[in-house]
């Protein structure tokens, strides 16, 4: 039998060997002809597999953002108006939307970091409505209920080829970031955060401060996520952030399980490009979500992710039934 270590590093080998094969046939999709709609779907997915991994930085620490989409508009908005209004280039207002939604995610994880369970997520709903608000008031410079038109495009072509080649360079970079804050001394601290609030304290871990740096992290990269959204398609509106926006990503990273890394990003990629690739069902993308989630719900608890595990566990477990155990002969004796 392999020694416990061996398998692990054998397991490792496996992934980082799949992750490579699948980066490597991302790079050469546009080599195989697909169309550009293709294209541009799969440009949407990679935006919100971004968002959605942010999310679950948060949900590191034991807590549910419901307000993750009011973040994505702060990254947009930030970006899209000193990019119109000031001239910045789009590159450099990106990374000031996605520090101007680090700061506002961190402020507002300060005081409310005490806050746990239901009560955080409803603060954090009410966060997200009220950055909708600020968004509607503002009308001279965001556009209000009429949206932001003329944002600075990233490149100067409309040919969505470079734009995928970009976006997939931005979201494994950003996957990157967040695959080593996870598997870092500070990820390892937030996970200890979730498990007990008050075994961290007691070992000297300042749960506030990180699950403050856990919230404002998470808004920084869902803030370069909506940043790229905003000078990607050159217009926004308030819907494309409202609540419905925020309990998609959610959804996107139960469906795929919050348990994995690998989690959201199978989840967003399933359900931005299921959805898009059938126009003709819109309308019905809804009760399409609240189908899978109650699917997953019930037959998968691990999400999508989760399955290859799950159902290996299950071969095992069918695998010891009906073995009967031998009792030694004095023991059934005494």
């Amino acid at each position: 039998m392999l020694p416990a270590g061996r398998i692990t590093m054998a397991v490792r080998r496996y992934k980082l060997i799949t992750c490579a094969v699948l980066v490597v046939l991302l790079f050469l999709l546009p080599v195989f002809g697909v169309s550009e709609y293709f294209l541009s779907i799969c440009i949407l997915a990679m935006i919100y597999t971004t968002a959605t991994a942010s999310l679950r930085l948060v949900a590191l620490t034991g807590q549910i953002n419901m307000g993750h989409a009011g973040f994505m508009m702060t990254g947009a908005y930030v970006s899209a108006v000193l990019a119109k209004e000031v001239g910045l280039s789009p590159g450099v207002a990106i990374v000031v939307g996605g520090l101007s939604a680090f700061i506002i995610g961190f402020l507002v994880g300060l005081p409310f970091a005490r806050v746990r369970g239901l009560y955080f997520s409803m603060i954090t709903l009410f966060f997200g409505a009220g950055l909708l608000s600020i968004n509607q008031v503002l009308t001279e410079y965001t556009g209000g209920y009429s949206g932001l038109a003329g944002i600075p495009p990233l490149l100067s072509t409309n040919a969505k080829g470079p734009y995928y080649f970009l976006f997939l360079g931005i979201t494994i970079s950003c996957l990157a970031i967040i695959y080593r804050l996870e598997f870092s001394r500070i990820g390892m601290t937030w996970k200890t955060i979730a498990q007990s609030d008050l075994v961290a304290s007691s070992v000297g871990i300042n749960v506030q401060l990180h699950k403050a740096i856990s919230l404002g992290l998470g808004a920084f990269i869902v803030g370069i996520a909506g940043a790229t959204f905003a000078h990607y398609y050159t217009i926004l509106s308030h819907s494309s952030f409202n609540f419905l926006a925020s309990l998609y990503l959610i959804v996107y990273m139960l469906t795929g399980g919050i348990g994995s890394f690998a989690g959201p990003i199978v989840g967003a990629a399933l359900l931005v490009i299921i959805p898009e690739s059938l126009r003709s069902l819109k309308e019905y993308v809804p009760y399409v979500f609240a189908g899978i989630m109650l699917f997953v719900v019930f037959l998968m608890p691990n999400g999508i992710a989760g399955l290859p595990n799950q159902i290996r566990q299950s071969l095992q477990n069918k695998g010891t039934v009906g073995v009967k155990r031998e009792v030694p002969e004095d023991a059934s004796r005494g």
